[in-house]
């Protein structure tokens, strides 16, 4: 059934995302004041991998991010690069979109479910659930704008509803079935060309922080601005991409992935393959030598690419990707155990030796490219595994 039948239409449903203010300083996000409902008539669209851990474990976390960033390229290119808010999770993706793009969803979600299924035999968990359902169960989704710089901002979530509808998906609520075999969603942009980035303080931290259901907000907010003014301390901590960008030692890392996100098959054609590794040695050219090509200017690229890169969000909880000493690590593990043990917080910690980018570029020549940032050995999906057996009865942020 259409979830279009399930929600009312509001005339002005598709400028909502676009009208919300932008805020530039991170250390804001826990507060209320941010952070906007969305309409009663929206739907979230919601994927995961099912069993993330197990592949991760074999070894296949790259394609386990792919496969999460490829649900917000299949809609972003759906959209035309229309803005719409959404989160990367490691191992899955949420968004959300305006009633009238409830079937773009569907179709998105679908396709994208269809070829993990198909070319990476993985299992992708797909849903749509009504806003307005949300809010009958007791719950809200807010959402809030992040300008990460001048030219991307990343969606924030808050009020429980988004932990609330995953929840609902892995018990099969709301559940959508993958397109047929062979159905190949619109990934353009889909890239994952660069190195492993290694921890240049010791320690690449994925960190997840969700509050107790009865904590004081107030109690929330003190911890994770803690979090936050340890994560600022340039001599322990820095972004995992450092100042002169991740490696690119070679034309073809992960040229497979990127086959089978243009070609769609287990055996990408001929045609497709040679297109792409002449795309690959050209780009590959351009940024060793830093050529500029027409408007295209790999000075700027590059700068834009740092600026760019997601590797902190809010959603319902904190999530964030660091590198930092061990000593960091081990002082913020510290704090987090004494917040769990005051209900003021669960959390998840997942420690690793390199990072890992994956980007959704549609066009090199504009400024509004995004780069999405995991750890190299699990990351997200780990550190949730961590926080799942301390709350079980509430469901968990991903995985």
């Amino acid at each position: 059934m259409s979830t279009d039948a399930l929600v009312p239409h509001s005339a002005e449903a598709s400028g909502f995302y676009d009208r919300l203010p932008v805020f530039d300083r991170f250390a804001r996000l826990t507060d209320p004041s941010i952070y906007t409902p969305l309409p009663d008539d929206w739907v979230l669209g919601l994927a995961d991998i099912v069993r993330s851990t197990s592949a991760i474990a074999a070894g296949r976390y790259k394609e386990v991010n792919t496969a999460a960033a490829a649900v917000i390229a299949a809609v972003a290119n759906a959209l035309h690069g229309n803005d719409f808010p959404f989160i990367f999770g490691g191992d899955g993706a949420n968004f959300a979109l305006a009633p009238d793009k409830a079937d773009l969803a569907r179709d998105a979600l679908t396709a994208v479910a269809a070829w993990v299924r198909d070319d990476f035999d993985l299992d992708l968990r797909i849903a749509l659930v009504p806003v307005a359902a949300v809010r009958e169960a007791g719950h809200d989704v807010r959402v809030a704008r992040f300008a990460a710089s001048a030219d991307v901002s990343y969606a924030m979530f808050s009020g429980g509803g988004m932990a609330h509808a995953e929840r609902e998906m892995k018990a099969g609520i709301y559940a959508l079935t993958p397109a047929t075999p062979g159905t190949h969603p619109n990934l353009t942009g889909l890239s994952c060309r660069f190195d492993e980035i290694p921890a240049q303080h010791g320690v690449i931290l994925s960190l997840i922080v969700i509050p107790e259901p009865a904590s004081d907000p107030a109690a929330f907010s003190g911890l994770i601005d803690e979090i936050l003014k340890l994560a600022e301390d340039r001599t322990q901590a820095h972004r995992p991409v450092p100042d002169e960008g991740p490696t690119f030692t070679t034309p073809f890392k992960g040229f497979a992935l990127e086959a089978k996100a243009i070609g769609g098959a287990r055996s990408p054609s001929v045609g497709t393959v040679l297109k792409l590794a002449a795309r690959r040695l050209t780009s590959f050219a351009i940024f060793r030598l830093r050529l500029r090509l027409g408007r295209f200017d790999p000075e700027r690229y590059w700068h834009q690419l740092i600026e760019n890169t997601d590797f902190r969000k809010f959603d319902d909880g904190l999530r964030m990707t660091l590198d930092c000493t061990p000593a960091l690590a081990d002082r913020m593990e510290t704090m987090l155990r004494q917040a769990q043990e005051h209900g003021v917080a669960r959390y998840g910690l997942h420690r690793q030796e390199a990072a890992l980018m994956t980007c959704f570029v549609p066009s090199a020549t504009r400024s509004d490219h995004i780069h999405f940032v995991d750890g190299a050995m699990g990351g997200y999906a780990m550190a949730a595994q961590s926080l799942k057996p301390a709350v079980s009865s509430q469901g968990s942020a991903t995985g």
